[in-house]
């Protein structure tokens, strides 16, 4: 994507991180996990063409990008939204939407960096097998997220300093582990609660089936570093989950900073400082902060990382109530999802058939 796209300067490029990996070769090829084995079968199953399964004739209404209400925009209520006109809250969604979409394909792309790493790193054929699917995934990941932003957002918005930090942390640690917890727990695990809330409010079509056909993947993902995970953290001592432990809490911190949208404020010139305030005291906005951390909550516990300081530090941020979510569900229902929106194109594109024919 040209740097022309961007609503605010790009500094560079290229980012390069420094990272020490070791390269692990394993030469048993005979044994493997069932359920690693059963989601490599899945991922093989489930590669889609994004050119083909998404319908990219649909266009965009640019003052309502995601057809979502008003009351729906994060600075909705505040002196600020109040003071604006018509076009101007148009534009104010329209950049919303820019910046959002921009934080999925900037982390997809990491996604894509991480999942090439565990290829390299991870000790078990099983794991460095369906990591390979996740390679092809996350590569068609930022090619459609690029897409949508290129052809119909029209711009895009570089990465947020937050997110950026956290992606170099975890690319830049050589224990295979912290990819996987940082990335296929905590990024995407909160990168799923975040597309959900398009795919289950947004009336604009296209970006409700990238979404859905997106989730689908990642709920996979997620489950991969699941089952990698624990079995591996029993292993460790104490202390070595401990400081586990104090690396989530750190990303989840710095993951809800990453969604006051500065960098949009700061382009708009409007008041950042009252916007981002208005934003974290703002009903709406705490309780969607707090669905984004539906997936990693319980995905923590599940793996065998939640001792009492991780549990005070989810009660602290109002998220411990996730701890008993059902996550195979979950997974379930990201899969179902998607095969409806298939559905319900197929029978579109069939009933417009036979309409052409009926005029014919």
């Amino acid at each position: 994507m040209s740097t022309r796209l961007y609503a605010l300067p790009v500094e560079q490029t290229g980012w390069h991180i420094k990272a020490g990996n070791t390269t692990v070769f394993d030469w048993d090829y005979d044994e493997g996990r069932d359920k690693l084995l059963t989601l490599y079968e899945k991922g093989k199953d489930r590669q889609w063409n994004g050119a083909q399964r998404l319908d990219w004739s649909i266009e965009i209404d640019h003052d309502d990008p995601m057809g979502i209400p008003e009351e729906s925009v994060a600075i909705y209520g505040s002196r600020t939204w109040q003071s604006l006109n018509r076009r101007e809250k148009a534009n104010v969604r329209l950049h919303m939407n820019s910046w959002q979409f921009s934080q999925f394909l900037h982390g997809e792309q990491g996604a894509l960096i991480c999942s090439a790493k565990i290829v390299q790193t991870v000790p078990d054929i099983d794991s460095k097998f369906y990591a390979a699917t996740q390679v092809m995934d996350e590569a068609r990941h930022v090619e459609v997220y690029s897409r949508y932003l290129r052809e119909k957002i029209g711009f895009a918005y570089p990465i947020n300093p937050h997110f950026k930090s956290l992606l170099d942390d975890i690319i830049s640690d050589s224990r295979w582990d912290m990819t996987y917890l940082g990335m296929q727990v905590l990024i995407e695990g909160l990168a799923l609660a975040a597309f959900g809330q398009i795919r289950d409010y947004s009336k604009e079509p296209l970006a409700q089936a990238l979404n859905a056909y997106v989730m689908q993947d990642e709920a996979r993902h997620v489950a991969f570093g699941r089952l990698a995970l624990r079995d591996y953290y029993p292993e460790l001592t104490q202390a070595e989950r401990n400081e586990r432990e104090e690396f989530c809490i750190e990303a989840c911190h710095m993951l809800q900073q990453r969604f006051v949208g500065e960098e949009v404020w700061t382009a708009l010139d409007l008041d950042a400082a009252e916007c981002m305030a208005f934003m974290r005291d703002s009903e709406h906005y705490q309780y969607f902060r707090s669905k984004l951390f539906s997936r990693i909550v319980p995905t923590l516990k599940d793996i065998g990382l939640f001792g009492p300081k991780l549990q005070r530090a989810f009660a602290d941020m109002g998220v411990l109530s996730y701890q008993d979510a059902n996550l195979d569900r979950l997974m379930a229902e990201d899969e179902t999802v998607a095969d409806e929106v298939d559905r319900l194109r197929r029978e579109q594109v069939a009933q417009a058939i036979r309409l052409g024919s009926e005029s014919s």
